[in-house]
């Protein structure tokens, strides 16, 4: 074999020009030899093929041995030193090649969501991958209708068991069809089962991934599968107990998802009623609010009756808020709980699919021992037919084939779904995490909301007549002038009631429920207590009383003394 002619080294060099014997007329090759020069072929085994392989280990020794016997002893080991090392050095460009490959990636962003009315909307988007099976690598204004989105993840459901397929989101939020909020809950949603879908190695390799990008008259699955089982068959199946599994994490990850899926399922429920039933209240207190104001008329106290007027408005907007909240309620909480509910279903039905495969494969295990038993049968017969002999051996062979062909799809399937089941319980656990404290931050900030819209009418109350009017009920003493407290319990700095100073960056200064009183927080309440005759000043009932909360007062406005107040009060 010429060596000088090897492509891989420049200008034709020879590998033993470092050799201080390279001249040495043995390294030449024969003139009788008939052999084509040809370059030394890339090993498939990595740097270690001489570890791995026995068969290319014994015939590196033995010619490692013939040259021994061929050539005779020198005192410098250089050649048989460069023949061992030689190899690797293909080895290692070998590996160099294989690190330079690509890593295939496949992207898309949505740029535009297009609604007519309920009608199903249309999703523009950008696709960026440096896949070869596509045209190329950047797609500009795809557009594709949400159910057209279905389709495809129908497809990869059923042609992918190795692979857990989110839920598509749906089209449609409870915020309201043509909403801003509506709009963006459906993009953001979207875009995130975009990068699931693109990110996953086996789903972007996908043949229909192409034919969806690249349709230009919408898209349709090209081959459709369906589900090892489906109907009563699938049915009658789930009733067996499990199959054994080798992989603990993956058979105790089922009833784990399963409890997910209908826990979800029932609090979504539950979220649905409390949305129904909060709405009623926003449109009863909204009546009663109409009711109260229209009592003002026939009132001829001047402080009852704007009294009235005054608290009708407030118990209206309070009704409103209500209303707000419960659909902020089904849009944080409910939407979530329904959309991982059909997403953990999704889970718990590919991890039964993989049941169904363990199936297969043990009845498949069983139809090949049934063969084999056969055919030793036929073979230790007296009297053996060629048909017959035949046949058996080709049952053997076609059974064979069949388990070695379920075998090695169990091993895919398995291995994949392990990494899978781990990164869905990541990815739903943080997803639950987003959810729960939106779904908190909002009712916080309504409650709020509520709270200082009631406040508005506190001095109206209290102004009913000289004695400070409702605000004194319960109590024997009355004072007889009083200056009532205009402060809001909801200012910028905190809340009141609790007397915690709000904290920057915790997603609840956005609130606007601290600028609906509109009255400075620093004026003070006169109380006087038993017959009137020693006065003494009441805690501030605004932001500013947090400076005091430290004092021993009695009369403060914070959780502690409200409820001590409703347990003493009687009416």
């Amino acid at each position: 074999m010429d060596y000088s002619t090897l492509p891989s080294d420049p200008e034709g060099a020879s590998p033993w020009a470092s050799s201080p014997q390279h001249n040495r007329s043995a390294f030449e090759q024969p003139p009788t030899s008939d052999i084509p020069p040809s370059p030394l072929p890339t090993s498939p085994y990595g740097e270690d093929s001489e570890d791995h392989h026995p068969a290319l280990r014994t015939s590196s020794e033995n010619g490692e041995h013939a040259s021994h016997q061929q050539q005779p002893a020198s005192p410098t080991r250089g050649p048989q030193e460069h023949q061992r090392q030689e190899p690797q050095r293909y080895h290692h460009g070998a590996r160099q090649q294989r690190q330079q490959q690509p890593q295939y990636k496949l992207s898309a962003k949505i740029t535009g969501l297009e609604r007519t009315g309920r009608k199903d909307p249309i999703l523009r988007f950008d696709v960026y991958t440096n896949l070869p099976k596509f045209r190329t690598t950047q797609f500009r204004d795809v557009r594709r209708m949400h159910s057209e989105f279905v389709k495809l993840g129908e497809h990869l459901i059923s042609a992918n068991p190795e692979a857990f397929v989110p839920a598509v989101p749906p089209p449609l939020t409870s915020a309201g069809v043509g909403t801003d909020e509506d709009e963006a809950r459906v993009k953001a949603s979207l875009q995130r089962w975009l990068n699931v879908v693109c990110g996953n190695d086996v789903l972007m390799r996908d043949e229909e991934m192409v034919f969806f990008v690249e349709s230009d008259f919408g898209y349709s699955p090209v081959v459709r599968r369906k589900q090892p089982a489906t109907g009563v068959k699938r049915k009658v199946i789930k009733q067996f107990a499990p199959p054994p599994d080798d992989t603990p994490e993956l058979a105790a990850a089922r009833p784990i998802v399963k409890a997910f899926y209908l826990g979800t399922m029932a609090t979504g429920q539950k979220v649905e009623k409390v949305v129904k039933h909060r709405r009623s209240l926003g449109l009863a207190e909204s009546d009663l609010g109409v009711k109260f104001a229209a009592m003002h008329v026939q009132e001829t106290h001047l402080g009852l009756s704007t009294a009235y007027r005054k608290l009708g408005k407030v118990i209206q907007a309070t009704g409103d808020f209500h209303a707000a909240q419960g659909t902020a309620e089904a849009t944080t909480l409910g939407d979530p709980m329904t959309y991982h509910s059909s997403d953990a279903f999704i889970v718990k039905e590919t991890l039964t699919n993989r049941h169904i495969l363990l199936r297969d494969l043990l009845a498949a295990q069983a139809t090949t021992r049934s063969k084999l038993s056969a055919a030793d049968r036929l073979k230790a017969s007296s009297s053996v037919k060629r048909d017959k002999v035949d046949e058996a051996i080709s049952a053997l062979d076609e059974a064979r084939s069949h388990e070695d062909y379920l075998t090695k799809k169990t091993q895919r399937v398995t291995s994949n779904l392990l990494q899978e089941q781990r990164k869905w319980f990541a990815r739903s656990a943080s997803e639950m995490r987003i959810a729960i404290r939106e779904y908190v931050v909002r009712e916080i900030e309504a409650e709020r909301r509520t709270l200082a819209t009631l406040e508005q009418v506190r001095p109206d109350i209290r102004a009913i007549d000289g004695s400070g009017g409702l605000s004194r009920l319960g109590r024997e003493a009355h004072p007889n002038t009083r200056r009532a407290s205009l402060a809001s319990s909801q200012g910028p700095k905190g809340d009141a009631w609790s007397g915690v100073p709000r904290r920057p960056g915790d997603g609840l200064n956005r609130s606007v429920s601290g600028g609906l009183a509109g009255v400075p927080a620093d004026i003070d309440e006169e109380d006087e207590e038993g017959d009137g005759k020693g006065g003494r000043k009441r805690a501030v009932s605004g932001a500013g009383s947090l400076k005091g909360v430290g004092e021993e007062d009695e009369d403060r406005i914070d959780a502690k003394n409200a409820a001590s107040r409703l347990a003493t009060t009687t009416f």
